[in-house]
């Protein structure tokens, strides 16, 4: 997996994050591990399940250029805020994140493309479990999972693990936070029956595929 990475680094201090739901130290790890799979020519392209106002997608994208990548970078979001909680999300930590909070439109995520002058992603308007299989990439390098609850991270874990390549690597939020138990369930789900390894470092999950 990914070792510290300069242009990371740089990047982060260059530019602004945008939205408090990121964090530098956070966002550092997921760049290094997006470059690690861009130095190492892994086939595919890139994806983010939950952009947001995106955040993590302008620096992705940033960092495409950076290393003149030619890989698409996909952006998947329902544009309507959270979904509603199942039993697997309940925590003891509070009842933050509510069903509808989150909510931005596509059109704003476009509008912070256009204010940073970056070429915006190819933009999935659709619930994670709308998607069909012709508006994934048949083979994915690198994806971001930022689903916060137990069905949208389970939900985009069976959508781009088939489609992930061989040393691909995918990157889920929210592991080991207390009031977003439904993230680490279903990542511990999903892998549990797999020869897999699981590295998890500042509330990111990192798998990367055999």
């Amino acid at each position: 997996m990914a070792s510290k990475s300069a242009n990371a680094s740089r990047l982060i201090k260059s530019y602004p994050i945008i939205s408090t739901q990121m964090d530098s130290k956070r966002l550092e790890i997921i760049l290094e591990q997006l470059e690690s799979v861009l130095d190492n020519a892994i086939e595919g392209d890139i994806v983010e399940f939950g952009c947001y106002e995106g955040t993590t997608t302008l620096f992705m994208r940033r960092l495409l250029e950076e290393v003149s990548s030619p890989k698409a970078l996909h952006a998947y979001d329902s544009f309507e805020g959270l979904p509603a909680k199942s039993i697997e999300d309940a925590s003891v930590a509070g009842s933050a994140f509510k069903e509808g909070e989150l909510r931005v439109s596509k059109r704003d995520l476009l509008y912070n493309f256009k204010k940073a002058n970056l070429k915006p992603p190819i933009i999935h308007k659709k619930w994670f479990n709308q998607l069909q299989d012709k508006d994934v990439p048949d083979a994915i390098a690198f994806a971001f999972l930022d689903g916060d609850f137990f069905n949208s991270i389970k939900v985009s874990l069976e959508i781009v693990w088939p489609k992930l390549s061989k040393q691909g690597i995918v990157v889920i939020d929210d592991y080991m936070r207390s009031n977003l138990p439904g993230a680490t369930r279903a990542v511990d789900d999903f892998f549990n029956d797999m020869t897999i390894k699981t590295k998890h470092q500042n509330n990111l999950a990192i798998v990367q595929k055999n």
